[in-house]
């Protein structure tokens, strides 16, 4: 029996498969969009505005990235959780309207039964087989190996090392959305006056200098060293993503370009890779030596691409082999 006036909490196993099912239902919708958006974009735009059309996207992902959660920790805070949910589930049915009416190019009918393990071959088989997925590929895997590692480490490090406080450490990492959004207002400028190969190696570059500012924080025990180190590594992420975004959609056929961006997603795996390092290094060695594993991975990804044919691309990639 529940005492009169006590409200019961919503913690029941019901509850709670409810709240798991919608967040497995969520994660596969959002891989979903995450895969039909970049093939979705050649069939709507022509090859010259691509960069600007992936840029746009990828500002509405950031802006809703960097503002959600503060939104929605307000929303909670004044009405309840559930009146987040609920707003959520009717943005998610706005969002599907609007994607309703676009008007997506006519595809021709599939001549034979299509099997999803043979695409996804197909798709893998492309890209590793390619002289400029397959490093972007392998520079995007190896990133978040790094950025995983230095993030999961950060935090101790930051109260431990530099004495920040909790309000002080999450400004330093608020950096990072700052930098996310800078890099995505600027990338469209950049793939116009730069070529697309130079603007691709500016996320890697970005990120190796970012872990050497990081690496100063041992000896200069300044967060405004570490606050700079994130936005730099927000400001290439998004320059990197927008580009190389650019990059599958000019050199894959159309009909593999779902798939190839499937393949792509794959690449975000490493990011459990690079906090199980983090967190296997720090307890082993300490969250400074974390740096220093970051770093070297940083160092890794950006040779993986400067010593590629993808840093020499001119700005029409089209014909690219």
């Amino acid at each position: 029996m529940i005492a009169r006036g006590v409200v019961r909490q919503p913690c029941e196993p019901a509850f709670l498969k409810a709240f798991a099912k919608t967040l497995a239902v969520t994660v596969l919708t959002t891989m979903a969009f995450s895969v039909a958006a970049p093939a979705l974009v050649p069939g709507l735009v022509g090859p010259v505005a691509r960069g600007a059309a992936n840029a746009r996207i990828e500002l509405a992902r950031t802006l809703a990235f960097t503002a959600g959660p503060a939104a929605a920790g307000v929303l909670v805070g004044w009405s309840g959780a559930m009146a987040a949910f609920g707003l959520a589930a009717l943005l998610s049915v706005v969002a599907a309207m609007l994607l309703a009416g676009l008007a997506e190019p006519p595809r021709a009918a599939a001549t034979t039964r299509r099997h999803w393990r043979s695409e996804a071959q197909a798709g893998a088989r492309f890209v590793f087989s390619h002289a400029m997925l397959r490093p972007v590929f392998v520079t995007q895997f190896v990133y978040g190996v790094a950025f995983y590692t230095l993030y999961t480490a950060f935090v101790p490090y930051a109260v431990a090392s530099l004495g920040l406080t909790a309000a002080s450490v999450g400004l330093v990492l608020g950096v990072y959305g700052a930098g996310m959004i800078c890099g995505v207002l600027a990338v469209a400028a950049l793939l116009r006056r730069l070529a697309l190969g130079v603007v691709i190696g500016i996320g890697p570059v970005a990120g190796f200098v970012a872990s050497l500012m990081m690496l100063m924080t041992l000896g200069f025990r300044e967060a405004w060293l570490a606050a700079a180190s994130f936005f730099l590594i927000g400001f290439g992420g998004l320059v990197w993503v927008v580009s190389t975004t650019t990059l599958r959609q000019a050199v894959t056929p159309p009909e593999l370009l779902g798939r190839v961006s499937a393949v792509n997603i794959l690449a975000y795996g490493s990011r459990p890779i690079g906090a199980a390092l983090g967190a296997l290094t720090g307890s082993a060695f300490g969250v400074e030596v974390c740096l220093l594993v970051a770093a070297a991975a940083f160092l890794w990804q950006a040779i993986v691409i400067l010593v590629s044919p993808v840093v020499r691309l001119e700005r029409q990639a089209a014909n690219a082999a």
